[in-house]
Order: C-alpha cells, then structure tokens, then sequence
C-alpha cells in the first residue's frame, strides 16, 4: 500500500496549472461583472462522460466548441482526500439529491469533468443482452455489439480502460471468494486508469490525476484545440427561431454554487448539445418548453436502484483502501431478462468513514461500535437491472418550484422483491467468508450472528420505501433514443425529434438502464454521434 506521507497531492500532475502557458480559454462565471456573450459551431452543456467525448471529437475535427458547466472547476491540486470538502463540493446538491418521495439518495458529480472526477473508475461496455433488448423492444437501430465495438474500442484505448492487473483489496476479495465458494459467475473490473496508486479515495477526486476522468482527458484535449470553457454556469433553456435551435441561455452562479449573480450567458451555435446527464437534460427540455407531443420527455428514467449488507470480521478488511472496485458478479444478472424476477449485479464499494456511516440506519451505541469496526467490515452492493420488465418503468423528471429537476422514482414491489432476495444471497456469501456478524440495510434489522439467524430475519422483515436503504450512482434514461417519435424523445444519431439543430450526448439517451456501471457505455455512445455530427460539418 502505497505510504501517502510521501505523496505530494497535484503537484505535478495537475495540468490546469498550466492553463495559461497553454493558452486555455476558460472562464469562471461566478467572477462575471457584464453579461457574456460567444458564438461558436457548436455548445456543450455538460462536461461529464457525454459533454467531454463530444467536446474533443468536434474540436479536433476543427470545429469551435463552447463548454458550459454549472458546477465549479476543481483539479487535483485540491483534492485532498477529505470527505466533507469533496461530498460539498463535487457533487449534486451537496450530495443531498434524491428522489420526490425521499425513498432513494442519488449520488451525481457536479464539477468540470461531471461524474467521471468522482466514480469509481468502473468500466464496462454495454452488454450484448441490453443492446438486443433495445433493438427488439425500444425501436434502437444502428447499436449492435459489432455497430459499437469500434467506437467502445477506440475510448478504451484514448482514456487507457483495462482489466485491472493488481490483486483485488480485501473488500473485493471476498466478492471473489464467496463466489468460488458457492459456485458463481464472477470476473475483474477494467478500470480507466493510468499510473494509479490504488489509495481507493476515487470518490473524493482522483489527487494524483491517476483517473483518466474528462477533467484530464478530454477537456484538455478540447482546450487544447481551442474550445472555450465557461464553468459556474447552469444553462435555463435553449434558444429557438421557430423550428430551430441557435443556442442556449445560461445563468451565473455564485462561487459556492448555491445562488446566482445576476450575469447572463448567451452562447449563439449552430448546433446545441445537450450532455448535462440523465436528470439534467430533460429538465432544460422541460425549461426550454421542447416540442414533447407523446410526453416522452423526462419519462422512464432509471437508476440502477441499489442496496448492501454489511459485514464484521475477526481480521482486518481495510476497505477504505485500494482499488474501490476490481471484482463483480453477474451471476444473478441476465436470468429471464424481461419476463422474470429483477435480475442484479453484485460489487463491493469503498468505506470512507463518513461514506460508510450513511450505510447504518442507526444511531447511539450500535453505530459507534459499527464505526469501530470499520477497518474489519465488508459491504456489499446489488445493483438492479431497471427497465426490462412491464413492472420496471422506472421514474419520471420534472421540474420543482425553481425550475430544478425532481425524479418521481415509484418503490414498488417488483424492485423489493429483488432487495429481499439480494439480501439473502449477500448475506450468505459473506458468512460463507467468515463474517461473524452481518446485517442488511434496514431501519429494523441488526446484526446477525450466523447465516441461519440472518435468513429467517430476512424472511420476515417488513420490506417497503424508507424502511430499507436504497440509493443510487447510475442515472439514466429520460430522453431516450430511437427510430419512434411516439416513443422516443430522439432519433438514433441523438437528434431531437421535433427541433433542428439540437442533440442529445449523454446517458440519458438509454431507454433502459443497461445493468452494468455506465460511464464506457456513454463514452462509446457519444463518440459514434459526435463523430457522425462532425463529418455533416465537414462533408
């Protein structure tokens, strides 16, 4: 394990320290005293996974591009593997994002780089089953396994995405372990890292800009070939002549991100991109007015609903430290894919002390011992696969009282079924490992001292919103693609149906989720359209 008193956090690897000798054109909106107003080819709004891989293509293919990002610029240079400061300021609504009814806690970047400065690095392509399902049942074309490789290939290859070479942290070993045991399907994680420390704080900012995040990645390179980026900057709707869109109009906001400054932003293109995730896309939509005659917008947005149990051992687990995850299971993923029980996968997260405490729905004298056996605990996290089933819709985006985007997400019971059975199975891997206690994430459950005892508390626990722990880090959906406008919100090249001049970059584009971390799947997407809208620049 890598010893962090030699490190020195951003100090050379930081490459916004050289911003002006590069001659990078960024602006901090919260420092505007005049109104700004640019034209350019095209208009991002979003830097994450979509706004970052549509940034560089277009730029490099010669285009002018402007970024616009509501969060704040942060690099390396202040990451400094501190909770509070990172969950406050990296991070929708200070972390605080959750769904209408507070049933689900939704965890979304918001800084320069979107969600990619704070995943965890996990890397998958979009699985063969999903793509088929799309192209049976959701009217996608142009997206099979052969169609996507190229462009899954060729992200993989610009943002370093490999297996995983080191051995798993304990906290992933024991996925691994209880997997051979009781005769699952597991495998290694790729990860989309270069010259990682494996210190396992991917959460919180990469310090040493090991993470090939859009923050280091991408926008440098869109930077590089002379985009402008305008950051403190929350985009209120788009701007239209008729039929076609010529820009967006944004907002300043203060430097904490909380307010505004009374400063606009007018940004005149000749195509507009939208790319600012799976809630915030459909809410400038919604903002914007957006012709919507078959109500699609903002509708079956997914999440990838998620629950854990927790367990305690005689040894020591450190799950704090290493790669966050590096071992998963999809054992009980892709049975009866759309005419059965919701299928999951299986992954372990990191246990940052004040990230792990959120896991305890308890308080007194059982937290404080939890919190004490914090360097001998391992978690374990099942990941269900939303939108396959008729009971599977999902949520719906609209808007509250401030123009923000709201998800209305329905806890039924099709999705508790999955979390009362994913308990069970978690819970029985983690004592087949040794755990000498273990409980899952319910207000009334304890810990449990053997398998026995955990399975029949399981059976017979009242399972219903806001009595177990639910969250999520995979928001997807609202804006779907598809050959369909009665059932889509774009085409397939992610043109909005019913506008010219706009698209759609990100992963709200994905009619259903995908049943597996989305970050490549949104990376390869968004490199086939923006390389597509590039060549109509070009032809």
């Amino acid at each position: 394990m890598t010893d962090l008193s030699t490190i020195t956090l951003g100090s050379s690897t930081d490459p916004y320290k050289r911003a002006e000798e590069r001659g990078w054109d960024i602006t901090d909106a919260s420092t505007l005293t005049a109104p700004l107003s640019l034209e350019a080819d095209v208009v991002i709004v979003g830097t994450g996974a979509g706004g970052g891989t549509a940034a560089e293509t277009l730029s490099k293919a010669g285009l002018s591009v402007v970024l616009l990002e509501a969060g704040p610029l942060k690099t390396s240079s202040q990451f400094d593997m501190q909770e509070r400061a990172a969950y406050r300021d990296l991070y929708q609504e200070g972390t605080g994002r959750g769904t209408k009814d507070g049933g689900m806690v939704i965890l979304q970047g918001r800084s320069v780089g979107g969600s990619t400065t704070v995943n965890w690095t996990t890397s998958f392509r979009t699985p063969p089953e999903t793509l088929k399902f799309w192209a049976e049942h959701m009217g996608v074309s142009g997206c099979s396994v052969d169609e996507m490789a190229p462009y899954y290939e060729q992200m993989e290859k610009r943002l370093n995405i490999h297996q995983w070479p080191q051995a798993p942290n304990e906290n992933n070993a024991m996925l691994q372990r209880a997997s051979e045991k009781l005769g699952y399907h597991w495998a290694t994680i790729h990860r989309n890292v270069r010259g990682c420390l494996n210190l396992g704080y991917c959460g919180l900012g990469c310090p040493v800009d090991a993470k090939q995040s859009m923050l280091v990645t991408t926008i440098p390179g869109a930077l590089d070939n002379e985009a402008k980026l305008v950051h403190h900057a929350r985009v209120v709707r788009v701007l239209r002549d008729g039929d076609a869109v010529t820009g967006v109009e944004a907002e300043a906001l203060t430097p904490n991100v909380r307010g505004t400054t009374g400063q606009k932003i007018t940004v005149r293109a000749t195509r507009t991109i939208l790319a600012g995730g799976a809630m915030n896309t459909p809410a400038v939509l919604l903002r914007s007015k957006a012709p919507d005659p078959h109500g699609r917008i903002g509708q079956r947005t997914f999440l990838h609903p998620t629950t854990l149990t927790m367990a305690k051992y005689k040894t020591k687990t450190n799950p704090f430290w290493g790669a966050p995850q590096s071992i998963y299971s999809d054992h009980f993923q892709w049975q009866n894919v759309h005419d059965g029980p919701v299928g999951f996968k299986l992954e372990v997260p990191p246990l940052q002390p004040a990230f792990a405490a959120g896991f305890y729905s308890t308080a007194g004298e059982e937290i404080v011992q939890s919190m004490d056996a914090l360097d001998r605990t391992q978690c374990m996290i099942a990941l269900m696969r939303d939108g396959f089933h008729e009971q599977s819709q999902g949520g719906v985006v609209e808007l509250g009282d401030a123009g923000q985007p709201v998800l209305d997400y329905p806890i039924n019971d099709y999705l508790l079924e999955g979390v009362r059975r994913s308990w069970g199975i978690m819970l029985e891997m983690q004592f087949e490992t040794g755990a000498t206690s273990a409980r899952p994430a319910h207000k009334q459950a304890r810990h449990y001292m053997s398998w026995k005892e955990a399975k029949a508390a399981v059976d017979e626990l009242t399972i219903a919103p806001h009595k177990v722990t639910i969250g999520s880090a995979h928001v997807m959906g609202g804006s779907a693609m598809g050959d369909d406008p009665k059932q889509s919100v774009t085409d397939c090249d992610g043109k909005f149906h019913h506008l010219d001049n706009l698209y759609v970059m990100d992963g709200s584009l994905f009619p259903t989720s995908i049943g597996a971390n989305p970050q490549l799947s949104i990376y390869g997407l968004t490199y086939k359209l923006a390389s597509k809208l590039a060549e109509q620049f070009t032809a």
